[in-house]
């Protein structure tokens, strides 16, 4: 050790006071290049909360279109099972009027025939359609084969009887309808 340090003394520092430290001005690119070329741990520290950061913003907005869309879905087919549970009334009004006997008592008849109408009417105004097609190619989609029949007057599998109606709610089958498919002898 030094007799200077030894003795407690501080050492004075001679400073120039006319001499300042370089002034450093980078841009914004420039820094980020720096950055990026050095292996700075408060940039990657950064740079993982930013990317965090727009993860977490791109999460919570698939979040909000996701539940806005299943909102939509709810609000659109809210009556969905009410109105299937419906359909069979609907299907007896039909047979009531597809056995009425030809003598029988024409008011009540009339009378069927305007529930029916009146009904049918309110389900429509619900959304729900008649899949109702004979004459059209079968479509699993929006048809259920209970059997095939040979007709010479239709093409191969096409509908050719309508067993019970199927229904649309909108744009989603609600139920398919039962058909007849024509095949070739």
């Amino acid at each position: 050790m030094s007799e200077q340090e030894n003795t407690g003394q501080e050492i004075p520092v001679h400073q120039d006071s006319e001499a300042k430290a370089p002034e450093l001005t980078l841009s914004e690119e420039e820094l980020t290049a720096l950055c990026k070329s050095h292996v700075c741990p408060h940039c990657q520290v950064m740079a993982q909360a930013e990317d965090l950061r727009l993860r977490s913003l791109a999460e919570a907005e698939n979040t909000r279109k996701r539940l806005m869309r299943e909102t939509e879905e709810l609000r659109r087919y809210a009556g969905q099972s009410v109105l299937a549970d419906l359909l069979p009334v609907l299907d007896n009004l039909d047979l009531a009027l597809a056995h009425a006997p030809a003598d029988g008592c024409k008011d009540f008849i009339v009378g069927v025939e305007m529930t029916r109408k009146v009904f049918l009417d309110i389900l429509k105004g619900h959304g729900l359609t008649a899949v109702d097609e004979t004459g059209v190619l079968f479509d699993p989609n929006r048809h259920e084969a209970l059997g095939a029949v040979q007709d010479k007057n239709l093409p191969d599998g096409f509908v050719t009887e309508v067993a019970m109606k199927g229904y649309m709610l909108k744009d989603r089958l609600l139920r398919p309808a039962k058909v007849l498919v024509n095949k070739p002898q």
